[in-house]
C-alpha cells in the first residue's frame, strides 16, 4: 500500500530528529508531493527547509519556506508553525537578529499549542545563547521543560535538559553543565550516532573550559568526523570550530589550520556569520603564536596580520550579535601589538555578559601595556585583580581535577606577574608571585563528603575493565570512558569547597622558620628560572643561568633512572651510573647550587613549578644528605604540623620480587604494625586500612597515566586502586610511603600545576607523602625504607627520617618528600 502523505511525514521527523537530514529531506520531499491539504504540506516544507539547511543547502530551505509562507490557503496556525521553522533556519545560518524575530512572531501566533510553543522555545533560546544573553535562554528553557513534562516525550525533556547544561557552561558553571549533559546523553544517544555526537561536542566544550584540552580535542574531532560521514558539514564546521577555539591555547598553528577549514566550509552552506566565528579564532590564532604552552614553553613567534581584516572580521562578528567574540578577536590583537612593540589601539568595550575569559584577557592587555612601558606596579595590579577574579569563580570547586585544570584561564596573567616581578629584583615581590602560581590550583580547601557507593561500584568496574584490557589504551574503551565520565562527575558535583587558603607574605613566612630552616621559592617566567631563598632573617633572588642548558637533560636523565634501576651488572651498569651521575651533577649546579651558598646548611622548604615536576631533588650531589620537604605551596607548609604516627599499617602488592620483605623489615621498628599479603592486599582492604592508621606504607607495582592522571594508581591483588578511589579514604593517614614506580610523577597542567597519585593523597588530607617519580630498584628500596622506618618510630620528621637513612645506608635513591615533610 502506498504511504500517505501524514505516514510519510511521520518518518521524515522521525530521520530529522535522528540527524539523518538527508534521509529525512528526501522523505520529506516525497511526503509534500504526496500532500492535498495545504496546510499539511506548507509544515512539511517548513520541516524539510531546516533538514536541507543541515546538509548545506540553506538557501533553498529559506526559500521554499518563505514560499509556503506566502500561499494565502494555509490557517494563522500553519503560518506560526512556518515563521517558527524560518526562524530555526536563519539562525542555523547566524543571521541572529532575523531568526530571533521570526521565532518571537511564531510564539505569539500560536499561544494555544503549547508543544509547538515549547518547541519554538527551545528554538529561541539557542539564540539567545549565542548572544550570551543567559537569562533569557534559561527562561525560555524551563517554560519549555514544564511543558514537555506535562505533554512531550523523553526526547524533549532530555534535549531541553541538554540544553539548560550548555547555558550554564555559558555562564561558567562548569558542575551544572556537565551533570546536565550527563543526565541527558544516555536518552539522546540513544536515537543516533549523529545525536551522541552533539552530545559529546558540547561536553567537550565544558571539559575545553575546564582546561582537560586532551580529551576534548579528542571528542571533538571524533564528533567532526561523525557529523562529516552523516552529510552534516554545519555540525561538522561547528565542531571544528570549537576544536580550533580549544588549540588556540596551545597548539595555535594548528588552530589557524583548522578554523581555515571550519570558515570555508561555513562559506560553502551559506552560514556567513559562522564563517566570521572561524575567521575570528583563524585569526587570534596567527596573533597568539610566541604564547607559553601547557608545557611551559614559549614555542614559535606570532605572525602579522592586516589590521582592515581584523576590524572587518569584528564588525561582523558585532553585527550578527558575537559581540563577545569580536571582544576576544580585538583583544588579542592589543595583545599582539602590546608584545611587538607597537602602539596601542582603542581597548573594546565589553557587554555586560562578556564571558570570564573576555574579562581575563582585558586585564592582561592593560597588564602587559604597562609591562613594555615599564610599569611595574600597574603590571602587578592588573594581573592580580585578573588572578582574584578567576580566585573567585574558581572558589566553588573542590575537585582537584578541576582545581589543577581551570589554572589554565590564569596562565597569561600568571606569566605577566611573573615577569615583572623578577624584573623588579624584590625577593618580597617574586616571592609573592610564587605564591600566587603555587596557590592557583591548591587554594580552594575540599569539602569532602562521605563516600559515595554509586562511585565506588564504578571504579569497581573499572578495575575490571583494566585487567580484561591490558596496555595504556584501556581508558578509550567505550564503556570505560562512560565509567569515567561517570566518576569524574561525581568528583565535581559532591567535592565542593570548605575553605580558601590565604596567601602568606614573605615576612609573614620568616616568622615561621626557625633559624635551622630556609625555604628555596622557585619561579619560571619568559626569561627562564629564578629561585627566591627566604630565611628567618634575610631574602634573596637569585637566578639561574645554567637552566637553558639543564633543562635539556631532564628526559635523558628520567631515562638513565630507569636503566639504572633495571640494569644493576654488567658491562653497561657502569656507563649508565656514569652517565646518570653527570647528568645530576648538571642538574645540581643548575639548580641548587647557587641557592645553598643563600640557604648555607639549613633544611630546606622547596617550592617549584611544574617545569620542575619529575626532578630527583633527593639524588642531586648538593642535597645529599639534607633534610628537604617538597612543598605545596609556602602559605600551605607554614600552616601545617608534623605529628609524629603512633599506628603504621603495611601492604605489599602481587608481583613485587622483595614486597614483603620490605614491609616486614619496615614493620619490625612499630608494634602492633598491621601487615596485608598476598590475596588480601585488595582495594578494600588497604583503603580501610588507611582509615584505621596514622601512616600507611604501600609497596606495589604502579603505573602513571600521564592523560589521565587521576587514573595512575597501584596495583592491587584485585586491580588497580586509582587516584580517584583516594577521594573515598576517611579519614586518611598522616603520612603515606608510596613504594611504587612512577606513582610520585605528575602530569603537568598548563605550565604550573601537576597532578598525580601523590597530588591525590596530599588533596584528601595527608599531610606527607614520600614518593619516587621514576623507577626504583626493589633492593634500593627495601634497604632503604627500612631504615626510614627505624626513624620515624622514633619521631622523627620524615624528611629528616629520610635524609638519615640515606645517610647511614647510603642508598641514593630518588624517593622524596611531598608535603609537610619538615
Amino acid at each position: 500500500m502506498t504511504p500517505t502523505a501524514e505516514e510519510l511525514y511521520a518518518r521524515g521527523r522521525e530521520l530529522s530528529a535522528q540527524r539523518r537530514y538527508a534521509d529525512a529531506a528526501d522523505m520529506l520531499a516525497r511526503a509534500a508531493a504526496a500532500a492535498d491539504d495545504p496546510d499539511l504540506a506548507a509544515r512539511i516544507i517548513g520541516t524539510r527547509a531546516f533538514s536541507l539547511t543541515q546538509t548545506g543547502d540553506s538557501e533553498t530551505g529559506e526559500r521554499t519556506c518563505r514560499e509556503a509562507l506566502a500561499d494565502p490557503r494555509i490557517s494563522p496556525h500553519t503560518r506560526g508553525v512556518l515563521a517558527g521553522q524560518l526562524g530555526s533556519v536563519l539562525v542555523n545560518q547566524g543571521r541572529l537578529d532575523e531568526g530571533l524575530e521570526w521565532l518571537g512572531r511564531a510564539i505569539d501566533t500560536i499561544p494555544d499549542d503549547p508543544i509547538a510553543v515549547a518547541n519554538l522555545r527551545l528554538n529561541r533560546s539557542l539564540v539567545h545563547m549565542q548572544r550570551r544573553d543567559l537569562a533569557a535562554s534559561t527562561a525560555d528553557l524551563e517554560n519549555a521543560l514544564v511543558v514537555y513534562r506535562e505533554h512531550g516525550g523523553p526526547a524533549d525533556i532530555a534535549e531541553t535538559q541538554h540544553n539548560l547544561g550548555y547555558t550554564a557552561l555559558l555562564g561558567g558553571e562548569l558542575v551544572r553543565a556537565m551533570r546536565e549533559m550527563s543526565a541527558a546523553r544516555p536518552v539522546l544517544a540513544g536515537f543516533s550516532p549523529a545525536n551522541a555526537a552533539i552530545c559529546d561536542s558540547d561536553r567537550a566544550e565544558v571539559l575545553r573550559d575546564a582546561g582537560l584540552v586532551t580529551e576534548a580535542e579528542r571528542l571533538l574531532e571524533s564528533a567532526a568526523a561523525a557529523f562529516g560521514a552523516d552529510g552534516m558539514p554545519q555540525a561538522r564546521a561547528e565542531a571544528e570550530l570549537h576544536l580550533a577555539s580549544s588549540l588556540l591555547r596551545h597548539e595555535p598553528a594548528r588552530a589557524e589550520q583548522v578554523a581555515r577549514t571550519a570558515a570555508r566550509r561555513f562559506r560553502s552552506v551559506g552560514s556567513a556569520s559562522w564563517a566570521a566565528r572561524a575567521e575570528g579564532i583563524r585569526l587570534r590564532s596567527r596573533m597568539s603564536r610566541g604564547a607559553m604552552d601547557r608545557s611551559g614553553r614559549i614555542r614559535g613567534s606570532a605572525r602579522r596580520v592586516d589590521d582592515a581584516e581584523v576590524d572587518a572580521v569584528a564588525r561582523e562578528l558585532a553585527g550578527a550579535g558575537f559581540r563577545n567574540e569580536a571582544a576576544a578577536l580585538r583583544l588579542t590583537r592589543e595583545l599582539w601589538r602590546a608584545r611587538s612593540g607597537r602602539e596601542p589601539g582603542r581597548m573594546p568595550r565589553l557587554a555586560p555578559g562578556a564571558s570570564l575569559d573576555v574579562r581575563l584577557m582585558a586585564y592582561e592587555v592593560r597588564a602587559v601595556r604597562a609591562a613594555a612601558a615599564g610599569r611595574i606596579p600597574t603590571v602587578q595590579r592588573e594581573a592580580a585583580a585578573g588572578l582574584d577574579e578567576l580566585a573567585q569563580w574558581r572558589s566553588a570547586y573542590g575537585s582537584l581535577d578541576l582545581q589543577t585544570s581551570v589554572a589554565m584561564h590564569g596562565q597569561g596573567l600568571l606569566l605577566a606577574g611573573i615577569d615583572s616581578a623578577v624584573r623588579s629584583r624584590r625577593p618580597d615581590r617574586v616571592f609573592e608571585w610564587s605564591e600566587r602560581a603555587r596557590q592557583l590550583s591548591q587554594q580552594v580547601v575540599p569539602l569532602r563528603p562521605p563516600p559515595d557507593p554509586e562511585v565506588a561500584a564504578d571504579l569497581a568496574e573499572l578495575r575490571m575493565l583494566r585487567a580484561d584490557l591490558p596496555g595504556a589504551d584501556w581508558l578509550s574503551d567505550p564503556r570505560a570512558v562512560t565509567l569515567g565520565d561517570r566518576v569524574r562527575q561525581h568528583q565535581w558535583s559532591r567535592t565542593g569547597a570548605a575553605d580558601v587558603e590565604a596567601r602568606l607574605e614573605l615576612t609573614q613566612l620568616q616568622s615561621r622558620l626557625d633559624e635551622d630552616t630556609a625555604a628555596l621559592a622557585y619561579v619560571y617566567g619568559s626569561a627562564g628560572l629564578s629561585c627566591v631563598v627566604v630565611t628567618a632573617s634575610d631574602a634573596a633572588l637569585v637566578e639561574l643561568e645554567g637552566w637553558a642548558a639543564a633543562r635539556e637533560a631532564i628526559p635523558g636523565l628520567r631515562a638513565d633512572l630507569d636503566m639504572v634501576a633495571s640494569v644493576r651488572t654488567g658491562p653497561m651498569a657502569d656507563v649508565i651510573r656514569r652517565s646518570l651521575a653527570a647528568r645530576l651533577a648538571d642538574l645540581s649546579r643548575a639548580l641548587v647550587d647557587v641557592p645553598l651558598r643563600h640557604a648555607g646548611g639549613r633544611r630546606l622548604v622547596i617550592t617549584a613549578p611544574g617545569v620542575l615536576s619529575g626532578v630527583p631533588w633527593s639524588m642531586l650531589p648538593a642535597l645529599a644528605g639534607r633534610p628537604f620537604t617538597l612543598a605545596a605551596s609556602a602559605s600551605r607548609w607554614a600552616r601545617s604540623e608534623v605529628v609524629p604516627a603512633r599506628r603504621a599499617g603495611f601492604a605489599a602488592g602481587p608481583r613485587v620480587p622483595r614486597g614483603e620483605e620490605e614491609i616486614a623489615v619496615a614493620a619490625a621498628s612499630w608494634q602492633g604494625a598491621r601487615q596485608l599479603r598476598g590475596e588480601e592486599v585488595t582495594v578494600a582492604e588497604v583503603t580501610a586500612l588507611a582509615r584505621d592508621v596514622d601512616l600507611l606504607h604501600v609497596a606495589a607495582h604502579g603505573r602513571h597515566a600521564a592523560d589521565n592522571p587521576l587514573f595512575s594508581g597501584l596495583e592491587l591483588a584485585d586491580g588497580v586502586l586509582f587516584g580517584y578511589d583516594v577521594d573515598q579514604v576517611r579519614p586518611v593517614p598522616r603520612t603515606v610511603i608510596l613504594s611504587a614506580c612512577e606513582v610520585g610523577r605528575s602530569s603537568v597542567r598548563w605550565g604550573e600545576e601537576a597532578v598525580g597519585m601523590t597530588r591525590a593523597w596530599l588533596h584528601a588530607g595527608v599531610g606527607c607523602v614520600i614518593a619516587a617519580p621514576v623507577v626504583v630498584a626493589d633492593d634500593d628500596a627495601c634497604e632503604l625504607l627500612g631504615a626510614l622506618h627505624v626513624e620515624l618510630a622514633a619521631g622523627a620528621a620524615p624528611a629528616v627520617a629520610l635524609a638519615t637513612a640515606q645517610t647511614r645506608t647510603g642508598v641514593v635513591a630518588p624517593f622524596q618528600c611531598h608535603g609537610a615533610g619538615l
